[in-house]
């Protein structure tokens, strides 16, 4: 592998770990052992495992956005239908983990949050990016007249992202997708006034 594939193979592996038994318990010798890396790699890479956790942050976020611009840039469907698209991708995504992991950065959050204010501040700053995306998707709809023009697209966004997490976390509990599909049942219909 070359340098940067071992670093990103060390970050995916350890993304995935964290997504099994959160930041906290995932310690950097599971994460050496998962990845087949020799220690020296680790900190070749990373000073810490707190720059080690904020590196798993921004490439799961970075892959993340350019998943949310596919579905939510795609002009082949309408805004709506976007939005569904994605949705639909959080129920694929649910059941194949077999409701085990949910949202990473909403794991991390609700994990480290409180905890320490590095992560907190970049864990906001990926959900306000997401947030601003889910905004302008709803503001196109808007401006096409798929939704009602009394709507806020930003306050709209904002239950959106805030909703869907906390339907990914309670899917999570109950091992089904039926929190997820109540939320987008409420969402199309109360909040966007959709059947």
């Amino acid at each position: 592998m070359t340098t940067n594939d071992t670093r990103t193979h060390i970050i995916h592996t350890g993304a995935d770990l964290i997504g099994q038994k959160g930041f906290g318990a995932t310690g950097i010798n599971a994460v050496l052992t998962a990845a087949g890396v020799p220690k020296g790699s680790f900190y070749h890479y990373f000073s810490s495992k707190h720059d080690f956790g904020l590196a798993v942050i921004d490439t799961f976020a970075e892959e993340y956005d350019a998943k949310l611009d596919r579905i939510l840039n795609d002009t082949s469907r309408t805004c709506v239908d976007r939005l569904r698209a994605y949705f639909d991708t959080g129920f694929e995504t649910m059941t194949s983990c077999e409701y085990t992991r949910g949202c990473l950065i909403g794991n991390l959050g609700q994990e480290l949050a409180g905890q320490n204010e590095a992560f907190r501040q970049r864990l906001d700053t990926v959900f306000a990016s997401w947030e601003k995306r889910f905004e302008q998707c709803l503001g196109d709809a808007q401006r096409a007249g798929d939704i009602s023009a009394g709507i806020d697209p930003a306050d709209a966004a904002s239950f959106l992202l805030s909703g869907w997490e906390g339907a990914i976390l309670r899917s999570k509990v109950l091992k089904s997708t039926e929190p997820m599909e109540r939320f987008v049942r409420v969402f199309f219909k109360q909040c966007l006034n959709i059947d």
